[in-house]
């Protein structure tokens, strides 16, 4: 199946608006079992006399159980039920369970158990105390996407169907439960956590982390989860603003469904910077060394409540959908809250890493093409890449861009995701409903206008066919080209250079600079490189602006560092 697994294919004959699932897991290792609630669709799949569902070789299944109402009141059907595991790829395997004919009548509903035990999988990481930010206790924590949760437990492993979930964690003592759940219990003389999420996500937003978590409140409906050691420095570093970026959001593009939003600081292993989890964002705890990725990177979180968890990309070979999107609204709330001149310059940051991504990638490369096409068998975490974001937002730009007036597109956004709220979509849907919502544009055909053409922004391979106008970020982006400029010649004149202010810059201003100093590689024979004084390397040059956190050693080397008093994270929006 293109979308990730075996599983999709069922997910066309069994009802998604019926499929439930309780997971019950004992931590270290989990064990436990799955409940799922199906109906038959479609007659004619029937007498295939299967369910398929995907796994993972690291899940240890016991055994698969049925139950089947019982009709006009007569006693509920148990049956022990058959099935194989089949290799599918080596990201996961296929569960095929027999069914015999008296449970998959047509639009009947039954219920099937899985018992099973996980050992070492892709999706559950488990980390020692000594992994951890506070060194006391271990932490395990769960990431799915994009593939990842048929290792965690048994489901239809595509986007494109979506259930709601229930689950119950028994933990040791002074391990606290976390789920991506719209509502959570404890029992403490159980020591068991219980969750529900009342919406239907697909299977890759199922997210746990347990551990030594503490909690604190930053607005009436936010709160910050992270070990006690990082707990006041997220807090601090957060403060009021997550409440803001959500009002500013609703604004724009309706209203903020899931009820929740929390974040949870995890230890730097977590593999992504962060992982946009319905009610509970995971981000890295290193993205604390830099207030300006921070908060960039939770407002695209945020911005994925409406655009790929709320609307969800009904196929990985279509990511820009959910990214695209998300990207488009991240800087649509960053305009409000910080103005244009800020968003700009984080904008031009981006698209100066998508160009020199295709630069090393060149033109004709498939993977840019925003309805990437794979074959079965691949993986589609291989599909995550600048062009899914940066691509994908360009589009989306010029899409605002046909309609003339920015605010008529936040109507038109909140428009689409009104239409298809909690479903999934393919491009198609969302351009067939641009179309609709401006029949102005259709009639005059700009879906096939020369050059621009909307199926050539899909399937043509290369860098976006136009992009945004970012004018309004030149007094931010200016000065760092003017200074690369002067920097980047073969006798760089450290008098001219003196009278940059870097002090005042940005930690986009900074890193945009490296970058492009770097991009004019082979650098001047002067200026090879840009180490840490750490690394006791005598000085070549050092700006006297940018004190001592910020001084900037020259050596050389063919690779360029700045590091910020401890780290600059240049981590890219969750999984690039």
């Amino acid at each position: 199946a293109v979308d990730g697994g075996r599983g999709a294919e069922d997910s066309r004959v069994y009802g998604s608006n019926g499929f439930y699932v309780d997971l019950c897991f004992v931590l270290m290792p989990f064990t436990g079992f799955l409940l799922v609630l199906l109906a038959s669709l479609s007659f004619g799949f029937l007498l295939r006399g299967s369910l398929i569902l995907d796994t993972h070789p690291s899940l240890l299944i016991h055994s698969v159980d049925c139950k089947v109402p019982g009709a006009s009141g007569a006693p509920d059907v148990f049956l022990s039920l058959t099935y194989r595991i089949e290799p599918f790829t080596d990201y996961g395997s296929s569960l095929n369970i027999s069914l015999p004919a008296a449970v998959i009548r047509p639009h009947r509903a039954f219920r099937v158990t899985i018992r099973y035990t996980t050992t070492d999988g892709p999706a559950i990481w488990w980390l020692d105390a000594e992994l951890t930010c506070g060194q006391t206790r271990p932490l395990v924590f769960t990431q799915g996407h994009s593939v990842c949760n048929r290792s965690f437990f048994p489901c239809f492993d595509t986007p494109a169907v979506k259930s709601t979930y229930s689950a119950t964690v028994r933990v040791p003592e002074g391990v606290t439960v976390l789920m991506s759940a719209s509502r959570s219990a404890y029992s403490k003389q159980d020591r068991v956590f219980q969750f529900s999420m009342e919406y239907p996500v697909p299977a890759y937003l199922v997210a746990l982390v347990a551990g030594d978590l503490q909690h604190a409140d930053i607005g009436p409906r936010s709160r910050v989860w992270a070990e006690p050691c990082i707990l006041t420095c997220a807090v601090s570093k957060l403060g009021g603003s997550v409440e803001r970026w959500l009002n500013v959001a609703e604004g724009l593009f309706g209203p903020y469904v899931w009820g929740r939003y929390d974040i949870v600081f995890l230890p730097p292993s977590f593999p992504i910077v962060a992982m946009e989890n319905p009610c509970l964002t995971f981000i890295i705890s290193s993205i604390l060394e830099s207030q300006e990725f921070l908060l960039i990177d939770v407002i695209h979180e945020i911005a994925h409540g409406w655009f790929g968890n709320a609307v969800t990309n009904a196929t990985w070979e279509e990511m820009w959908l959910s990214e695209g999107l998300a990207t488009y609204a991240q800087r649509r709330i960053t305009t409000e809250a910080y103005g244009e001149a800020f968003t700009c310059l984080e904008t031009v940051f981006r698209l100066d890493a998508l160009h020199r991504q295709m630069r090393l990638l060149g033109d004709n490369n498939p993977v840019s093409k925003l309805q990437a096409k794979f074959e079965p068998g691949v993986n589609p975490s291989s599909l995550m890449n600048l062009f899914t974001y940066e691509k994908g937002f360009c589009f989306v730009s010029y899409l605002s861009q046909l309609c003339g007036d920015i605010k008529r597109f936040d109507s038109f956004l909140r428009a689409y995701i009104e239409k298809f709220r909690f479903s999934s979509v393919i491009a198609k849907d969302l351009l067939d409903f641009f179309l609709g919502f401006f029949p102005e544009l259709k009639e005059s055909c700009v879906a096939q206008r020369e050059g621009l053409e909307f199926e050539r922004w899909l399937n043509g391979c290369g860098p976006p066919l136009c992009e945004p106008d970012l004018s309004a970020g030149r007094a931010l982006t200016g000065p760092v080209q003017h200074l690369c400029d002067h920097w980047g010649v073969d006798a760089p004149d450290p008098q001219v250079i003196s009278t940059f202010d870097l002090s005042s810059w940005s930690t986009f201003q900074t890193v945009l600079f490296l970058d492009r100093l770097l991009d004019r590689s082979p650098l001047s024979q002067g200026i090879k490189g840009i180490v840490h004084p750490k690394m006791k390397i005598s000085p070549l040059f050092t700006h006297p602006k940018l004190g001592r956190s910020k001084t900037i050693f020259l050596y050389n080397s063919d690779w360029i560092r700045l590091k910020e008093e401890s780290h600059i994270h240049q981590g890219c929006l969750e999984g690039e």
